[in-house]
């Protein structure tokens, strides 16, 4: 396999990981737990994930905030130290180049967290644009990131430091975790509430060991690749490459909360306004007949071809198949009894309300 080990590796193969090929990356896709029970372990106690792979980049210089505000679709104006906050990055044509983080450090430095896929586009798409004013650079190599994820991630936490982020989207870069340091953020991938940690990647082995050790009463395990998606799906949390896309629009994707088209100006600002009523739209699609849906499967209502699956699962603890759709503006948001095209066969489903699962907070 060709792909790079995150500092995890032998972790991972020590633990039973079935590894593959991910972003460039060989990650575990499950242990031997199963994707199953990785899933109802994050959604009733906790699950660690190792997501090493994802891209960080650092912002800095007194014209950062215009650079970021430029660059990305979401206002960062106002915005305190510590806060995260999530944006699309559109091309001129309004299509997606990727979706991310951004972290206030300072007034004039920001640290940024892409997608592992899209790290080395994103970075050439940013130095590109880069100004006299607002340096832009590739900091991958320094960090490692695990992630504590569950509604027992905080007791898991408190047990080891006694500063942790109080609100979602909020992040402490003079971390410590035990006798670790770090960038202890508030955020995640899952629908759940729990933790991302950045720290330097000699130490990711200590704080996996850790943090295992320390959760075991709670039930925390081990998660792969398979579970990180299983649990995004069933919160509806768009994944590049599939709800998002050089030719997927923010606004098509339903994230018109982070395209802020009042703000002056921004790369794929008028090509949003001119389309700032999308032609189509991502719906949500619970399977009632028996059987799977997965991504680019060809959506019909009465007939007529009307969108196509973007993404699709058993969601574990839901207990039934959902998927989400790109498909005709007109078509109901909720309600609306469509078929898929499941290699040939037609599945029965109907469109409803996203997201598919919300935590009780």
């Amino acid at each position: 396999m060709d792909a790079k080990k995150t500092p995890l590796y032998d972790v991972h193969t020590a633990s039973g990981g079935k590894m593959v090929e991910f972003g460039g990356y060989c990650l575990p896709v499950q242990y031997e737990t199963g994707v199953i029970r990785e899933h109802m372990a994050v959604r009733t106690a906790c699950g660690l994930f190792d997501v090493s792979h994802m891209g960080e980049i650092l912002v800095e210089g007194a014209g950062a905030v215009r650079y970021l505000n430029r660059l990305l679709t979401n206002d960062y104006t106002v915005m305190r130290v510590g806060q995260a906050r999530y944006s699309p990055m559109c091309r001129e044509d309004g299509g997606t180049v990727d979706d991310l983080i951004v972290y206030k450090i300072q007034d004039d430095r920001y640290f940024v967290v892409v997608n592992a896929s899209n790290k080395d586009k994103d970075f050439a798409w940013m130095k590109e644009r880069e100004t006299e004013d607002a340096l832009v650079t590739d900091v991958s190599d320094q960090y490692a990131q695990i992630a504590l994820q569950g509604p027992k991630a905080e007791t898991i936490l408190r047990r080891l430091t006694d500063r942790i982020p109080e609100k979602n989207y909020t992040a402490l870069f003079d971390g410590r975790v035990g006798e670790i340091p770090c960038i202890l953020s508030r955020t995640g991938y899952t629908g759940e509430d729990g933790f991302e940690i950045y720290l330097a990647p000699e130490k990711a082995a200590d704080m996996w060991a850790l943090l295992m050790e320390t959760g075991k009463e709670d039930g925390l395990i081990p998660c792969g690749l398979g579970a990180r998606d299983t649990l995004r799906l069933e919160a509806s949390m768009p994944l590049y490459g599939h709800e998002l896309s050089d030719t997927i629009t923010p606004l098509e994707a339903g994230l018109t909360a982070f395209v802020k088209l009042e703000k002056p100006d921004f790369i794929g600002r008028e090509a949003l306004l001119a389309h700032a009523t999308p032609e189509r739209r991502r719906v949500g699609l619970k399977v009632v007949s028996r059987g799977i849906v997965r991504e680019h499967q060809e959506v019909y209502l009465d007939g007529q071809p009307v969108g196509v699956t973007t993404s699709g699962t058993h969601c574990p603890y839901l207990g039934g198949a959902y998927a989400m759709a790109l498909v005709r503006a007109d078509i109901p948001a909720q309600g609306a009894r469509v078929e898929v095209d499941v290699r040939g066969r037609r599945l029965e489903a109907e469109t409803i309300a996203l997201p598919f699962y919300k935590r009780n907070r």
